[in-house]
């Protein structure tokens, strides 16, 4: 029945009711909750903000269509994400968060769109970088406080993260494990800066294994019970292939857009030696398929030949890591086309600091060893190779994305290198398929791609340490036709 309160306190809900209580936010919240697919939500979010009284909030819909706003870029070199030489000096421009044209001529500026003017003077124009493999959540934070803090304090954290990742012209990563959806929905409704985000959300893992972050003392579980890292998206546990499946359809259902499985050891966590193979065959199915009936793909974590082979027979679409590979099982990746995400991993400046003589910093050097190997036979049987940076619970390694990247150098030319992290990567992305949650072509500069746009101070081509300092040497940095950097002068 309905509360009266009578004249003396109309007050207290006249002229308008609260916005937590408005029955058009209230809409909203269903809606949202209701449609996760995130492209059908959007376009109609801004009306249903605005019916609520929060049209200042912006939404996806609102970056994705643009308005009535360009770019254009003159006298620029273009890298268009592909080629090994720049271009001829060119103009580019982008209406919206397309790129509209590029000619050789001068572009005439269209009447009915507001145009900021980018005098190029000879700089690159190049995609926005990708990083395939990155736990934007956990990588700027200690292990010990993603573990023990406030699921609260590591949010702050990672917006802070995602606006540092596009500054350092990062407009787009592929998340490889953690509670990432709130951010993406963060950054995608336009509350907070950061890069495209392709979320795996939790990484399914057998107990035990590579995922498992519980204390000793928390073992044996008891039935039914989740662990901290369980509750806040973090992990998931699956130890038959039916709750595999379960943990994948969570997933999926909650916005994944690809599944990210724990294959074999790893060196950062607690219980598994690096040689473990993980999930039984059965089990990695389960998962494998439910991802494919969602429409997109599962991706493993795996370094040794035993763990890459039983995901190949699998059914996964791309490995990640191994760094321990032999020769037999990378032919195998070759010739079923699976893509392998690997790292430069080295006992250098960038390596996860582990006390020396700890079980991980055992792993870890074994890891290390195999690193040259393995980007000898990537290159030898002509896998599809794309690049991330795997950075974790390491502030100043964070901060180091790009020297990661230029890294390469020790296997690749710099076209090679740009190319793995923007047209390569690129296609990574595109195995999401209808689960990719933005429409368009990422990776290049070309007509009809989408406008994610880095202008470089000089030749990456010819100087690939150019991009080891991103916030001297990209100028203007565009996500989505949207200008987030510009110190062109």
């Amino acid at each position: 029945m309905p509360v009266r309160f009578g004249r003396k306190y109309g007050t207290l809900i006249e002229p308008e009711t609260c916005k937590c209580c408005d029955p058009s936010l209230n809409a909203l919240t269903i809606r949202m909750n209701a449609d996760l697919s995130r492209r059908g939500f959007f376009l109609g979010a801004g009306a249903l903000f605005a019916a609520a009284g929060l049209s200042g909030i912006s939404t996806t819909a609102e970056a994705q269509t643009g308005g009535a706003a360009g770019i254009l870029f003159e006298n620029v070199r273009i890298f268009d994400g592909v080629s090994e030489n720049l271009s001829e000096p060119s103009n580019v421009l982008v209406v919206g968060n397309t790129i509209k044209s590029i000619s050789a001529a001068p572009i005439a500026a269209p009447a009915d769109i507001s145009l900021t003017r980018i005098a190029g003077d000879g700089r690159t124009l190049m995609p926005g970088l990708i990083d395939a493999h990155t736990h934007i959540m956990f990588a700027s934070v200690p292990q010990a406080a993603v573990l023990t803090s406030d699921i609260g304090f590591i949010n702050v954290a990672a917006v802070k993260e995602a606006n540092d990742t596009l500054m350092r012209g990062f407009t787009s990563i592929r998340d490889m494990g953690g509670p990432a959806f709130g951010l993406k929905r963060g950054i995608d409704a336009g509350l907070a800066a950061g890069p495209r985000i392709w979320p795996s959300g939790a990484f399914i893992s057998q107990t035990g294994g590579h995922g498992d972050f519980r204390m000793p003392n928390e073992l044996p579980a008891q039935p039914g019970d989740f662990s901290y890292s369980e509750k806040v998206g973090a992990a998931a546990i699956a130890d038959d292939p039916g709750v595999v499946r379960k943990r994948t359809r969570e997933q999926l259902a909650l916005g994944a857009s690809q599944i990210k499985l724990m294959a074999g050891g790893g060196v950062s966590s607690f219980y598994d030696p690096l040689d473990v193979t993980q999930f039984t065959l059965e089990e990695m199915q389960a998962g494998v398929i439910a991802a494919e009936n969602w429409g997109t793909y599962a991706t493993v974590h795996a370094y040794t030949p035993k763990a890459v082979q039983q995901a190949i027979n699998a059914g996964v679409r791309c490995i990640e890591h191994g760094n321990l590979l032999d020769d037999t099982t990378v032919a195998m990746m070759a010739e079923k086309g699976i893509w392998w995400c690997l790292q430069p991993f080295l006992d250098d400046q960038d390596a996860t600091p582990f006390p020396e003589g700890s079980a991980n910093r055992k792993k870890q050097i074994e890891m290390f060893s195999g690193t040259d190997n393995a980007y000898a036979l990537a290159k030898k049987h002509k896998i599809k190779t794309g690049w991330g940076s795997d950075t974790l619970f390491d502030a100043k390694l964070a901060k180091r994305q790009n020297a990661q990247m230029a890294k390469l150098a020790r296997w690749y030319k710099p076209a090679e290198i740009l190319k793995m992290a923007t047209a390569d990567n690129g296609q990574i992305l595109a195995l999401s398929g209808l689960r990719s949650p933005y429409e368009g072509k990422l990776g290049v500069v070309e007509e009809g791609a989408l406008a994610d746009l880095l202008l470089v101070d000089g030749d990456p081509l010819a100087n690939i340490g150019l991009i080891e300092d991103p916030a001297q040497n990209f100028v203007i940095i565009v996500k989505d036709g949207r200008i987030h950097k510009n110190i062109a002068g």
